[in-house]
């Protein structure tokens, strides 16, 4: 299993696939700070007040990812990719859980006004859900961009794509979207 040098993500990732326990502990520390700065991001959209902080959004990621070894990881991107997607379901579960409790009322004691849940979120979900319908690769596009921070040559690569391909799916998809839901 050459996946290149000890502090290669590659190397972690294809160890953990292989059994360790002991390599994903590794991976986290490699990979951190890109997953909190993601989170950061992810939250940076959301209205303030919003109560999943970074932190918590890194670690309910690591509880859930620490679930999935079985894929064979082929890399950085792919990992990204996937806790990406796992960040957007996190905060999706989220938002409807929220929703759910103040349509049941149970959201009512609140110590400081706080503005209603953005329902951008939900929004965005159904509007990428259609998108991946009809297109499926721009919609990975998205994910890989926009929730993932992943950069257009990150993106070729992750995907087996050349950069121009990424480069027009990104456009096309973005002006579908904002269509769709708006201020994309």
């Amino acid at each position: 299993m050459n996946g290149g040098p000890p502090e290669s993500i590659t190397f972690w990732l294809q160890r953990w696939h292989a059994g360790s326990d002991a390599a994903l502990d590794q991976l986290t520390r490699l990979v951190y700070a890109d997953l909190r700065r993601m989170a950061a991001r992810y939250l940076q959209s959301e209205q303030p007040g919003h109560t999943l902080q970074a932190t918590a959004l890194v670690h309910e990621l690591y509880l859930r990812i620490s679930s999935v070894q079985e894929i064979d990881w082929k890399g950085r991107g792919q990992f990204i990719a996937v806790a990406a997607q796992m960040m957007r379901r996190i905060l999706i579960d989220h938002a409807r859980r929220r929703q759910a409790l103040k349509r049941d009322g149970r959201d009512a004691v609140v110590t400081a006004p706080r503005p209603a849940l953005d329902p951008d979120v939900l929004d965005v979900d159904r509007a990428l859900g259609k998108l991946a319908t009809d297109y499926p690769r721009h919609a990975q596009v998205v994910e890989l961009r926009f929730f993932g921070g992943l950069r257009s040559p990150e993106i070729a690569q992750t995907l087996g794509l050349s950069l121009r391909t990424v480069e027009r799916d990104w456009q096309f998809a973005r002006a579908w979207l904002q269509n769709e839901v708006g201020g994309f």
